[in-house]
This record gives structure tokens, sequence and C-alpha cells, in this order.
């Protein structure tokens, strides 16, 4: 047994007292700086901070939503125009070739006041 400067030699005759206080049996925790001074953190900037970022995320999707909607219904109708101006362009087709061919090209003329041509006259050459 070590001997130090100072130390009392123990007795058995008297109970033992600890001159050193017994530790909590539980570690002791570092308090911040904010809770020694009572001040508490402000929880509700955070939940507010985060239902704002919420509704910005589902804004951006429903805004991704419309705009991939809107597109589809552009490409109907465009889709519509498309197979609209294909019939006029075949009717229009149908009107060229039947009113290129000769009969037709009469019927146009008399009905726009012209006549038929008289016989030609032919002149000998003497």
């Amino acid at each position: 047994m070590a001997v130090y400067s100072g130390a009392r030699p123990r007795s058995n005759f008297l109970p033992q007292r600890s001159r050193v206080v017994e530790r909590p049996t539980l570690p002791r925790r570092r308090i911040r700086g904010a809770v020694r001074a009572r001040r508490q953190t402000n929880r509700l900037a955070f939940v507010l901070g985060g239902i704002a970022l919420a509704f910005l995320l589902a804004f951006f999707s429903l805004a991704q939503t419309v705009r991939v909607s809107a597109t589809g219904y552009d490409l109907e109708r465009l889709g519509r125009e498309r197979d609209a101006l294909l019939v006029r362009k075949q009717e229009l087709t149908t009107d060229l070739n039947r009113l290129s061919q000769e009969p037709a090209v009469r019927k146009l003329a008399i009905d726009a006041g012209l006549t038929q041509l008289a016989p030609p006259i032919v002149v000998g050459a003497h």
C-alpha cells in the first residue's frame, strides 16, 4: 500500500465517510448555451419551412402535369387539323382532275359566255 503525504491512517473503529462527493449514476450531460440561457429553439420556423417546401414541390408537380396534358391536347388538335387538310387536298386534287378534261373546260367556257369558234377559213395561195 502506498502512503501519501498528508494521508491519515484508516480507523477500523469508526465508519468511513468519503470526503469526495459521490458522482451521479448517470454521466453528466453537457448543456448547450441556448438551453442554459433558457432560450428554446424555434421549431415552428422549421415546421413552416417544411410545409412551404412541400407546397412548392406539389405546385411544381402540378405545373408539370398540366404542361403534359396541354401538350397532349395540342397534339390531338394538330392531328385533327392535319386530317382535315389531307381531306381538303384530296378534294382539290379530284376537282383539278375533273376540270382539266375537255368537256368540263367547254362547259365552263359556255357558262362564262364564250361560244365555239366558227369553222376555219382556208385562204388559197394564188
